[in-house]
């Protein structure tokens, strides 16, 4: 979130409104400079986005971080801190929905759809006034979802494009598919799903990484304030407070999943007496039905990292391998002495990581337990 707003949380996170209007209002005017600068065609082409990554990323960044949280709330498990920061973040923006709302006419929509030429003078105050409650949401949402996943401790270097984007994707619920759309309707009052659920309808961004992208799919989801008959502030509060509250509920589920495999996969290699037969077991159980989850992917990605960090161990012929064959994990089995029940742990504790235990993931360990026992 903005520097502004954890301040003011820190002081007092049940601050009253006129406080966090106070906060709000900073924040707004930071923004309103910011927006001076737009030309219509970065408002048009998208480029506003590419702008406001770096100016709300880039000093951030530096500035928060694990020990930032644990000054701050030392000794509170992040669940409630995220919690916490969720809802402030929310209460924010909620209330600048309502200082923007007077933004939101038929003219504005109509005065969007012809924005062109390249000079910020072309920009009308109307849409000006729209941007600064687009980019107040934007920045809130990204910076919510960054401090969601370092309370969490996952790793995200914002320097990288890949780690860039999975921010991205997880601070505005953008997703292959219609599984957040269909999740977030059921989160949301019954009286407010219709409106929520026009703003997530249309397409869903999947395949463009291109940050101009992002920003033309963000600010045509946010014309819906002005494009549904029921206008005004009780519309803008409702969409702004709902889908932040949304999107920092998104970035909980995913990061706080990411933890519990980066977790799962620490313990695995810190119990285990034989790290790098653990990894084929681990391998040879997520091949066991020719399919790998995400969560597979992601514990075998971290168990092969910590294994190397902690064992000194590399496996390079694992590394290489294209398909794997049981036969060749039992004869590398038989060739180690000693008890071998560590590996049945992390046999059950891979297969459930994405869920339920299949039945060819049931008879991979079944014949793993067997051959334990025999050794």
């Amino acid at each position: 979130m903005t520097e502004a707003p954890m301040d003011a949380a820190d002081t007092d996170i049940d601050a009253d409104d006129e406080a966090d209007r106070k906060v709000v209002e900073q924040e707004r005017a930071e923004l309103k400079e910011f927006v001076k600068g737009l030309s219509a065609d970065d408002i048009k082409s998208g480029n506003w986005f590419t702008k406001l990554c770096a100016q709300a990323m880039n000093s951030y960044t530096e500035k928060v971080d694990w020990q930032y949280f644990q000054e701050r709330y030392e000794g509170v498990p992040p669940d409630a801190i995220v919690d916490q920061r969720i809802k402030m973040a929310a209460r924010y923006a909620a209330l600048e929905g309502g200082l923007s709302a007077g933004a939101y006419t038929a003219a504005v929509a109509a005065t969007i759809g012809s924005l062109g030429g390249a000079s910020p003078a072309t920009v009308p105050a109307a849409v000006a006034t729209m941007m600064v409650d687009v980019t107040f949401t934007t920045r809130l949402q990204l910076r919510l979802a960054y401090d969601i996943a370092v309370l969490y401790q996952v790793p995200l270097d914002l320097s990288d494009p890949e780690d860039m984007w999975k921010l991205i994707r997880v601070a505005f619920t953008i997703k292959s598919g219609e599984a957040v759309q269909k999740g977030v309707i059921k989160a949301v009052p019954a009286i407010v799903r219709p409106v929520i659920k026009r703003f997530y309808s249309g397409a869903v961004l999947s395949a463009a990484r291109g940050l101009p992208v992002v920003g033309k799919y963000l600010l045509q989801r946010n014309v819906i304030k002005i494009g549904i008959p029921l206008v005004g502030v009780p519309l803008a509060v409702v969409l702004n407070r709902y889908t932040t509250l949304l999107a920092g509920r998104h970035a909980r589920a995913v990061f706080r999943n990411e933890a519990r495999v980066i977790e799962l996969a620490e313990n695995l290699s810190k119990r285990s007496r034989h790290p790098q037969l653990m990894l084929w077991v681990a391998w040879l159980v997520i091949r066991a039905d020719d399919k790998i989850s995400d969560d597979e992917a992601l514990l075998m990605r971290h168990l092969v990292r910590v294994v190397r960090e902690r064992h000194q161990v590399v496996d390079e012929q694992l590394a290489q391998l294209v398909d794997i064959h049981p036969a060749e994990v039992w004869v590398r089995m038989d060739a180690e002495p000693g008890d071998l029940s560590d590996l049945l742990d992390v046999a059950d504790r891979v297969a459930a990581v994405d869920g339920d235990v299949n039945a060819r993931e049931k008879a991979v360990i079944s014949e793993l337990r067997d051959r334990c026992r025999r050794i």
